[in-house]
């Protein structure tokens, strides 16, 4: 008996986030690197601060006994996402890392390569505002060999993240 084949996904999220800067005229470029999802090994690959890098995590908020909310967290990458920030923010109960199957189906990518842009009515973006003082981005673009550098303007134009502060120090 062979080995169960992995889900593709149905929506490519590298391809529609490429169109969708395209189609905002977006300053980016793409970075092609042995493939990594860990923010500082990667950030080296790429060249630049470990605190340029987009950090994506996906948030779980339980909201009283019978109501969930996801969070995509978005923070600088020498910084860690805040749980107990989210869980306020949200006026959760409880709050946690949502297990890496359901943050790949909300995400549409695998752990690692994680985009800052939510393409899912059920995730709710946040970013931590510590990102708008980097003049530019970077992030796998939901492939571990392949990042892009995107200037941060066009981020905060085109993924209109809510901004709060949910970033701890690592």
């Amino acid at each position: 008996m062979s080995e169960p084949q992995a889900a593709v996904p149905a929506i490519d999220a590298y391809a529609r986030l490429v169109a969708l800067l395209d189609a905002h005229g977006a300053a980016y470029s793409l970075i092609d690197h042995a493939p990594e999802g860990r923010t500082d090994l990667v950030s080296a690959m790429r060249g630049h601060a470990v605190a340029d890098a987009a950090k994506c995590m996906v948030v779980m908020v339980k909201i009283g006994k019978k109501s969930t909310r996801f969070v995509l967290a978005v923070v600088p990458g020498d910084r860690k996402v805040d749980i107990a920030a989210i869980q306020r923010l949200k006026g959760g109960t409880f709050a946690r890392f949502t297990d890496p199957a359901v943050a790949e189906r909300l995400a549409q990518s695998v752990a690692g390569t994680i985009l800052p842009f939510t393409f899912d009515d059920d995730l709710e973006l946040v970013a931590d505002p510590a990102l708008a003082e980097r003049p530019t981005l970077y992030f796998n673009a939901a492939r571990l060999d392949r990042s892009i550098a995107l200037k941060t303007a066009d981020y905060l134009t085109i993924a209109k993240p809510r901004m709060e502060r949910i970033a701890a120090a690592a």
